[in-house]
């Protein structure tokens, strides 16, 4: 691709605009960036190491935490360098490589999380049947197939904006190479190219939703007609977490990928992308270890065969 191409790097203006302010990003980012990897590897840890915890919902957990680290792995790294140096410059291949893994981890995220919501569809309204439909032969099948997807549309997207010519400027305004700012960079008509990645982001992103928003009607039918009020609380608070995470990570990726492209504005793109790229990877761990009592005492139990205690959250 670099052949066909004017531009043989790209230059990534990031948060250069903010002046000193940068080292305060740099020590903020990184603290956040050390608590999402340790957050995530304790999940991914604890849920292998303690039986009472492989079950599919947190087999897809897992699954979850391990595609968030290589996530933020992909982007945040660079982007911690960059906060420190003056020439904050990415080759055109690294640069297309970083999207195709982002967009990658990205929607396979998305396609978890809509498989996730079927788990607890299952779970809640289908029990009986609920071994079979989420048997672990289904659940490798449905991890592979968000994995395997995600990456065959990261694919369809990357090649869809690096296939452009770039022969005029290579200041992307952005702290990475996301699709926005750099097709806009292209030096050819980008009409029909973002109109199919336009309809690529609403079937990652809708399909899912609407998905997960039918689970959970249901889910809130089956519930309401539980007759204890202990047990309502505890399908409840199975799917709490869930729709956290849910409303956060699409309500953010849906207002950066679900416009048009004239409504492309890069200081809020910006703000809305640290989001599902830091707090996001940030919230999931917190929101599943704080929240959910299994993981809670897992996590006890592995720290007290190291000798450490920790009391109930």
């Amino acid at each position: 691709m670099a052949n066909s191409s004017c531009v043989t790097e790209f230059f990534l203006l990031g948060f250069s605009s903010l002046g000193d302010l940068q080292l305060v990003l740099f020590v903020i980012f990184l603290c956040l960036y050390l608590i999402i990897l340790s957050g995530n590897i304790t999940i991914i840890s604890v849920i292998r190491l303690d039986h009472s915890l492989h079950t599919p919902m947190y087999f897809f957990l897992s699954v979850l935490s391990t595609s968030e680290t290589f996530y933020t792995i992909v982007i945040l790294p660079k982007m911690l360098v960059n906060l420190l140096s003056v020439l904050r410059t990415i080759s055109f291949v690294s640069c297309a490589s970083q999207m195709y893994f982002f967009l990658g981890f990205a929607v396979t995220n998305c396609l978890l999380l809509g498989v996730m919501g079927y788990d607890r569809y299952a779970a809640i309204c289908q029990p009986l049947h609920y071994p079979i439909l989420m048997s672990w032969r289904v659940c490798g099948q449905l991890a592979a197939t968000c994995i395997v997807n995600g990456f065959l549309i990261s694919l369809a997207g990357t090649t869809l904006v690096f296939s452009l010519p770039f022969c005029s400027s290579n200041k992307v305004d952005h702290y990475f190479c996301d699709i926005s700012p750099v097709i806009h960079l292209a030096s050819a008509e980008t009409y029909i190219n973002q109109l199919v990645i336009f309809i690529g982001g609403v079937f990652v992103l809708v399909v899912p939703l609407t998905c997960i928003c039918i689970s959970y009607g249901f889910i809130v039918s089956t519930i309401l007609k539980i007759p204890s009020t202990e047990g309502k609380q505890k399908a409840f608070s199975t799917c709490a977490s869930h729709l956290i995470v849910v409303i956060v990570h699409y309500g953010c990726a849906s207002f950066v990928y679900l416009r048009p492209s004239a409504k492309y504005t890069t200081g809020k793109d910006r703000l809305v992308t640290v989001t599902y790229t830091i707090i996001t990877p940030l919230l999931n761990p917190m929101v599943y270890s704080l929240r959910n009592k299994d993981v809670q005492l897992a996590i006890q139990k592995m720290l007290g065969k190291t000798g450490f205690s920790v009391k109930t959250l």
